[in-house]
């Protein structure tokens, strides 16, 4: 008998495994996006991508790093919009880098996007995106708030979240796992 419930457990595992490999992921209503494209794929864009990335979300920890909920980091972000643009506009300058960039705070459209091993889905989300040039290069991307990208591991906030397998869970209750 426990040969069976192990071969019907393996096999509704299998498919449990299968639906969440390509299911896509939602973007929780109440996060907050943040997005840098690049104007190319060159190594030249791609690292000032980075460099202005880097700036702007160091930035953005100093500022929303006391926030508690999405409706202040909200207003952080909005208060602080110009002196970002500002910071992005000085970075560019230091770097000798001549071409035009747009910086916007609102809905803006994200395509799917993998992270983590996860796919979230395309749509409009809210966000801050800062486009470099014609923003036809490969981009960077991350959720503010919760601001699971700006921070280290080590600083990021822990939760009591424990994520397990449906199928482990059953064999450690019939006492088929250890």
């Amino acid at each position: 008998m426990k040969k069976y419930i192990i071969l019907l457990l393996s096999i509704i595992s299998i498919i449990y495994m299968y639906n969440i490999t390509k299911e896509d992921y939602t973007i929780p209503k109440e996060a907050i996006r943040f997005r840098v494209i690049a104007n190319s794929n060159t190594i030249y864009d791609q690292d000032i991508k980075t460099k202005v990335k880097d700036i702007v979300q160091n930035r953005i920890l100093e500022l929303i790093k006391d926030s508690k909920n999405i409706e202040t980091t909200r207003k952080i972000i909005k208060t602080n919009e110009k002196e970002l643009d500002k910071l992005v506009k000085k970075t560019l300058k230091e770097l000798n880098y001549d071409k035009k960039y747009s910086i916007n705070y609102g809905k803006n459209y994200f395509p799917t996007k993998k992270y983590k091993g996860k796919s979230y889905k395309e749509g409009n989300y809210e966000s801050l995106v800062i486009k470099l040039g014609s923003g036809e290069g490969d981009n960077w991307w991350c959720v503010l708030f919760p601001p699971i990208c700006l921070m280290d591991e080590e600083k990021a906030p822990k939760n009591d979240i424990e994520y397990t397998l449906f199928f482990k869970e059953l064999l450690n209750k019939i006492g088929l796992s250890k």
